[in-house]
């Protein structure tokens, strides 16, 4: 894992847009294509904004999302609400390319099998995202993947429904196709995720943020987090 420490939360968001824009075009150089999944969480806002402002190669990139609360559509809760409003709304990526979590499904197995075979049709079989983004909770949890939760064992599954979490459930990437990703970006700013990122950094294999590969992975964060 590649570690680089920023002063604040804004230089955190604007190197993490910065990288990502970076491995965009070098995707589109080397496979002509550049498949993305997004995270949630207040620092990625930030980062989402200052990525629109960015000369992507929008024509070519594939956007997926790690985790979505089950929500109705435009709820304050849902990561897809803000992606909306801090990238979509400012940048022109062709609505096809969008491939959101379908948690307004009658049957949510369903719908994760079928977000599964989604990530299959655009990234391959198995499905290999070019860069995933994840952020890191003050408890040790990335994506939906949360302490005790029986997502956590799986193995056979790209993509799995949570049990409640914070009174809400998810759709969840799992530990499988994450640890397939070219590139895994992490996120972390703030005091309060001083411990699990220390934790993190050491490879801490009882939290779920260690079940995610380090070979491949850069952590972004600020001093707060990091120093």
């Amino acid at each position: 894992m590649q570690v680089q420490i920023l002063p604040d939360a804004a230089a955190v968001a604007q190197h993490g847009a910065a990288f990502i824009a970076e491995r965009a075009a070098a995707a589109v150089r080397e496979r002509g294509a550049f498949t993305l999944a997004l995270s949630g969480g207040r620092t990625p806002w930030a980062m989402l904004r200052a990525l629109a402002a960015l000369p992507l190669p929008w024509a070519q990139l594939q956007l997926f999302q790690v985790d979505e609360r089950v929500a109705p559509a435009g709820d304050a809760s849902r990561n897809l609400t803000h992606i909306q409003a801090n990238l979509l709304d400012h940048a022109p990526l062709p609505p096809a390319q969008l491939h959101a979590m379908p948690v307004d499904a009658a049957d949510l197995h369903l719908a994760a099998a079928d977000y599964a075979a989604t990530l299959q049709r655009v990234c391959g079989t198995p499905a290999v995202l070019d860069l995933v983004h994840l952020g890191l909770g003050s408890d040790g949890h990335t994506a939906s993947l949360v302490p005790g939760d029986a997502v956590l064992q799986i193995d056979d599954a790209d993509v799995s429904l949570s049990g409640p979490y914070q009174g809400q459930r998810r759709l969840t990437l799992t530990y499988p196709v994450l640890n397939r990703a070219r590139c895994v970006l992490w996120l972390v700013c703030g005091a309060d995720k001083r411990d699990a990122a220390a934790r993190l950094r050491a490879g801490d294999a009882t939290l779920p943020a260690g079940g995610i590969g380090r070979a491949n992975a850069w952590l972004l964060g600020d001093a707060a987090a990091l120093g």
